[in-house]
């Protein structure tokens, strides 16, 4: 499954990037204890580091904010879900367990502030490309609301949207049936790209420690490519 930027994107959000990585063979259930207890730790440690009033001060969520404001695309009615987990987090509420690869991606988005998705890849048809959504883009999103997804930067298939660092579709949400993912990491521009390689590797290690399977693939997908 090949994986790719849209030139529109690139020519409006030129150091955008995407984290991809593909696994094959995993087996989601709940989380294991030992991972909700390093969760809840994390988050009990997040909530005496960080304000709710500061949350856009954050590095990771103030990046995002301003690369959808160049998007065209206002991040006060449609956060980054990176943000809304941290906004979620901050008022007080407990971390919302849904299975161990929901989970682990979830974690991952608190701890760097970036917008992840992972996706069943059996219920996606051909490659996926990055791009900014057409007037026909709308999916049942995973909030249960049906997402009005034109002029937003998302994910697409053959059959269409499915996913974006908005919200994502559940068309492609990973059960405890799923074995083969799709995991997107929405990078800013201001990470380096040490620092990229950095998380795709730290967050491969812990998504199979948990899940097991295998990666198939782990690439940083650029305007170049």
């Amino acid at each position: 499954m090949k994986v790719q930027l849209d030139p529109a994107v690139s020519e409006r959000l030129p150091q955008i990037s995407l984290g991809v990585i593909q696994y094959s063979g995993a087996s989601v259930s709940d989380s294991p204890k030992m991972l909700q207890g390093r969760i809840n730790y994390f988050v009990e440690g997040l909530r005496l580091e960080h304000e709710l009033s500061r949350l856009a001060d954050i590095e990771g969520i103030r990046e995002w904010r301003a690369a959808f404001k160049k998007a065209g695309t206002d991040p006060s009615r449609y956060r980054p879900s990176s943000e809304a987990l941290l906004r979620r987090l901050l008022q007080g509420n407990p971390f919302f367990w849904i299975n161990s690869a929901v989970d682990v991606n979830n974690f991952f988005s608190v701890l760097h502030a970036l917008p992840f998705g992972i996706y069943d890849q059996n219920h996606l048809a051909g490659d996926v490309v990055c791009r900014f959504g057409h007037e026909d883009d709308r999916y049942e999103g995973l909030n249960g609301r049906e997402v009005h997804m034109e002029g937003k930067l998302l994910l697409a298939d053959e059959t269409g949207a499915f996913g974006s660092p908005i919200v994502d579709s559940k068309r492609t949400c990973v059960t405890d049936q799923s074995r083969d993912l799709l995991q997107v990491i929405f990078f800013h521009e201001g990470i380096t790209p040490q620092k990229k390689d950095e998380i795709l590797g730290s967050v491969a290690r812990m998504f199979t420690e948990i899940n097991g399977g295998e990666v198939t693939q782990s690439s940083i997908i650029t305007a170049k490519d």
